[in-house]
């Protein structure tokens, strides 16, 4: 029987800094989201990336790629957010047998009234505690886990 692979203190610090950041830091920019458009990050993350294309719509797979979600969690998202009249579902342009994910007018008003304030969230509570060097190094080692857990992640091919 081979000893595990224990964590050296550094190891272990690093880790520890990492799991509490994925805790924290999506829970503070949910607050901040919900009181400002009653909406999670989640929701937030997928009225941004639509915004982000040409004819602000993705087939589903993509959009769930691009959320890193599960499509049937995306699809119970995507729901909610029809309901609200901030997205549709349509086929695609190009291909009927392919569901898209429309980004509505009055989604692009939400996203364009929501930006400023989820930015400078992210700022505050992110981007300012760290040097242009941390943004740097940050990118390429969160890129290099990325790529360890799916080699094909649409950031990856973004770069």
């Amino acid at each position: 029987m081979t000893e595990p692979r224990w964590l050296t203190a550094d190891e272990r610090r690093a880790w520890l800094a990492q799991l509490s950041i994925n805790t924290m830091l999506p829970a503070a920019l949910d607050t901040q989201l919900h009181a400002a458009g009653k909406l999670s990050l989640f929701d937030y993350n997928v009225l941004a990336m639509l915004s982000e294309t040409d004819g602000r719509f993705l087939p589903m797979s993509e959009l769930a790629a691009r959320t890193s979600a599960s499509l049937s969690r995306l699809s119970h998202v995507v729901t909610k957010l029809q309901n609200r009249g901030w997205l549709e579902r349509r086929p695609h342009p190009g291909d009927a047998r392919v569901t898209t994910a429309h980004l509505t007018d009055a989604g692009m008003e939400t996203i364009v009234k929501l930006a400023p304030g989820h930015v400078e969230a992210v700022r505050s509570l992110f981007l300012d505690a760290l040097t242009p060097g941390d943004v740097a190094d940050l990118a390429r080692i969160g890129e290099k886990i990325v790529a360890r857990l799916d080699d094909d992640h649409w950031i990856l091919r973004e770069r």
